[in-house]
């Protein structure tokens, strides 16, 4: 036998050298590790509110009324700053973000409108702005409502259909940035009468018996709940696009944590969306690049746009598109299918297409893409093991210990500038790919340098691709073609 494993011997050697040679090395970000700012926020000064917006909206209501498309420019939120840190109010986001999970989680896999509304007493384009100084999380636009247009911000929302906002006179309203519209003022406002088929299109329209008026009740999982008239009014967008006769909320009795906004512009697919009100002048398409949460609202490069319309699937060489996944019991969120998640530049074994995917006889599993989510939250074996992989290809970074929030894995760069991470990539059924830059897998928490993976694991059945993730995409919900888009640097 010896002769023979004298013989062996070179071979194997031989072979373990190849496979060594051939072994793919890691893929290498360099990252800037800026962390947090100490420093309070500010409240704007006067007038920035018209700035950051690039003028009134008001002013351009009388402008051309068939505009081919709508488009509306967006910017960060900071511009709406108040006097707290930017660790206070990212603790406070990553709160909320939680109550959200939740309640698309409960609606997902209940059936149940993910507006909770209930029985109760060419293109456009807009700026959008990322909530981190308002600490909610979300991205606002801003439009004219009626005529003449009164300015208002909007939550944007993915995961909502119903578009709703304060209105005069309130019996409870909350804060919010500039005037309550008041539709006593506006020629274009229109009641819905309790037998309309707008007003049966709510899961269980209300009734004013009196007016036969019809009414609107939407809650939401944070606890934050809108009701007043439903009805219909004209939208005034940016380049002064005018839409008509556009089925909203009119709420008088408002409550919860929509700091600063006026209200929400429901993105989803169901039937009382924007979008689909709109699909018959514009079609059934929209995108939108979410600008970094922390970006100082004073920098044009951070400012981007809402379109919709012909505009909003604008053909790019780095754009990849992958099929749209109908969930039978839930018509509002736009699902897809991810496939499996590089770290690296390899694939994570533990990250399985099984764990991802719609049971579509419960509404159980599969991912959707919400811009009103902040984290990314992934079935947990899945996230268990993109965690570990990139834990494993981040072996040169020092751990920091307890976590942060909902975060598990973060690192002390404190003292560091520049430091190399693993590259992240997310793959989709139909080849689509999206290569994450840094910033938004490893996101500071605090001002001394610690810095979080920004995923999350989640036992509650469906997956949520957040908006941190999303920033610089431009992402294209194509309505028509029943795909979703990815195109990098898309701001």
């Amino acid at each position: 036998m010896a002769p023979l494993a004298a013989l062996l011997l070179p071979l194997l050697l031989a072979a373990s050298s190849n496979a060594a040679a051939l072994a793919k090395p890691v893929e290498y970000h360099s990252f800037a590790a800026t962390p947090l700012s100490p420093h309070p926020c500010t409240a704007p000064a006067a007038g920035a509110d018209e700035d950051v917006f690039g003028g009134s909206l008001a002013a351009s209501a009388a402008a051309g009324e068939e505009a081919p498309a709508v488009r509306f420019r967006v910017v960060h939120r900071d511009a709406f700053a108040v006097n707290a840190t930017a660790a206070e109010l990212l603790r406070h986001r990553l709160r909320r973000d939680r109550r959200r999970a939740a309640r698309i989680s409960q609606a997902a896999a209940g059936g149940a409108a993910a507006n909770g509304t209930r029985a109760g007493g060419g293109g456009v384009a807009a700026p959008v702005v990322s909530g981190l100084a308002q600490g909610s999380g979300e991205y606002f636009t801003k439009i004219g409502v009626g005529t003449p247009a009164t300015p208002a911000l909007m939550v944007l929302d993915t995961g909502s259909d119903v578009v709703w906002l304060q209105c005069a006179p309130c019996r409870r309203c909350y804060d919010q940035s500039g005037p309550v519209f008041d539709p006593r003022r506006s020629s274009s406002y229109g009641a819905v009468d309790c037998a309309a088929p707008l007003c049966r299109r709510l899961d269980s329209g209300g009734c004013d018996l009196r007016r036969r008026a019809c009414l609107y009740q939407v809650a939401y999982g944070d606890g934050s709940v809108t009701a007043g008239d439903f009805a219909t009014e004209t939208l005034t967008f940016a380049g002064g696009a005018r839409v008509a006769r556009v089925a909203l909320g009119c709420g008088h009795d408002n409550e919860g944590l929509f700091v600063a906004a006026a209200g929400l512009l429901g993105l989803g697919r169901g039937s009382l969306s924007f979008p689909t009100q709109i699909s018959r002048r514009y079609g059934r398409s929209f995108s939108y690049c979410l600008v970094d949460r922390t970006s100082s609202s004073s920098s044009s490069s951070r400012s981007s746009t809402v379109t919709f319309g012909p505009g909003a699937v604008a053909p790019s060489a780095s754009s990849s598109f992958t099929p749209m996944v109908r969930n039978p019991r839930m018509e509002t969120f736009y699902y897809v299918q991810l496939v499996g998640i590089s770290v690296g530049g390899a694939r994570v074994p533990g990250v399985a297409e099984s764990d991802l995917r719609l049971d579509p006889s419960t509404g159980r599993g599969g991912v959707i893409v919400d811009s009103g989510t902040s984290v990314t939250r992934l079935a947990r074996p899945a996230y268990s093991a993109l965690r570990d992989a990139f834990r494993g290809a981040a072996a040169g970074l020092r751990l920091s210990p307890g976590g942060f929030s909902l975060f598990d894995t973060c690192y002390d760069l404190g003292g560091r500038k520049v430091v190399k991470v693993p590259t992240v990539s997310m793959h989709f059924a139909g080849g689509a790919e999206a290569a994450l830059p840094p910033e938004n897998y490893l996101i500071p928490v605090d001002s001394r340098g610690t810095f979080c993976f920004a995923f999350a694991g989640t036992d509650g059945g469906v997956s949520i691709i957040g908006n941190i993730q999303q920033q610089g995409f431009r992402v294209v919900f194509d309505g028509d073609g029943q795909r979703v888009g990815f195109a990098p640097k898309g701001c």
